[in-house]
């Protein structure tokens, strides 16, 4: 018999620690109930479920619209968004990138904000910062906090390489913990929150490497090619005809943390999960489970 909802939360509502299929969040990450009542009310698993499998399918008729091929693309993309985290997406210019994130955040009804990463570029301008303002009937002054654009729910951040790495630091915290720390003071970000980032080859002029730090907060690293002849020839008359196609919303942020809570309850099998924990550890030199070509 499947567990009941008591079973499944702690007294502070939050999911009993366990085997999972998403990765690098806590508990904390994912939304709780604040009551009972609150509780009663929330749909099912088996109705959350329905709902994720339907509109799975409106989802990516939606995105044919707009995009042409990159199926294996937007397959890795969805795997992120429904498990919280975080892409990067690597590839040239000209390959739609940025208009296949913001297609997605048109389709998913989410606050979407977009940072065009460049060389100039500080972390004030990504975070946020505090102004003096004055109180011209009394003469005092105070400061006042000026959220950035990482205040959203779906952020692009544009080109991230071609920032230096103090600059793209300013997203680890946000990344991980899903809050900034600004003057001392801790300003969490509302959920869902997803960074969906692209970056140019690394031989292109211009570029700068991402940290590890900065890689690690990334679930997917995915690699966008360039098309087919046919499906080019698709999107020349797309970009060369007067054929406006809009796209229509088929989720909400609600939907996406409800996704996210389900992702969690999928059960990984002990052998399943034991592969990759061997497998991230034969990527250590020092590790006794490394290959010889790794030490």
């Amino acid at each position: 018999m499947p567990p009941s909802s008591q079973e499944k939360q702690d007294d502070r509502g939050h999911h009993q620690p366990g085997q999972s299929a998403a990765q690098g969040q806590t508990a904390e990450d994912l939304p709780v109930f604040n009551t009972v009542s609150e509780a009663v009310e929330a749909p099912s698993e088996q109705a959350t479920l329905e709902r994720l499998t339907s509109g799975r399918e409106r989802m990516l008729a939606e995105l044919r619209k707009v995009i042409v091929g990159q199926d294996d693309v937007i397959e890795s993309l969805m795997i992120v968004l429904l498990s919280g985290s975080h892409c990067l997406l690597t590839g040239a210019p000209g390959l739609a990138k940025t208009l296949l994130i913001r297609t997605i955040a048109r389709i998913l009804q989410l606050d979407f904000q977009r940072i065009q990463f460049t060389p100039d570029l500080m972390p004030a301008d990504i975070l946020g910062t505090e102004i003096m303002d004055e109180d011209r009937a009394t003469g005092r002054r105070e400061l006042r906090f000026v959220p950035g654009p990482v205040f959203c729910n779906i952020l692009l951040a544009d080109e991230i390489n071609r920032t230096p790495p103090k600059t793209q630091a300013a997203l680890l915290e946000a990344m991980e913990e899903r809050q900034v720390t600004i003057g001392g003071q801790r300003r969490p970000i509302e959920a869902p929150f997803f960074v969906l980032a692209t970056q140019n080859p690394i031989e292109l002029e211009g570029t700068f490497p991402l940290p590890e730090a900065q890689l690690d907060r990334f679930l997917l690293n995915v690699r966008i090619d360039y098309l087919s002849e046919d499906e080019e020839l698709d999107v020349v008359h797309r970009t060369t005809g007067i054929d406006v196609r809009d796209v229509e919303s088929v989720f909400t942020g609600e939907d996406m943390r409800a996704f996210a809570r389900l992702v969690r309850t999928v059960h990984v099998a002990d052998s399943i999960a034991r592969y990759a924990v061997r497998l991230a550890q034969a990527s250590r030199p020092t590790s006794p489970n490394a290959p010889t070509f790794i030490s």
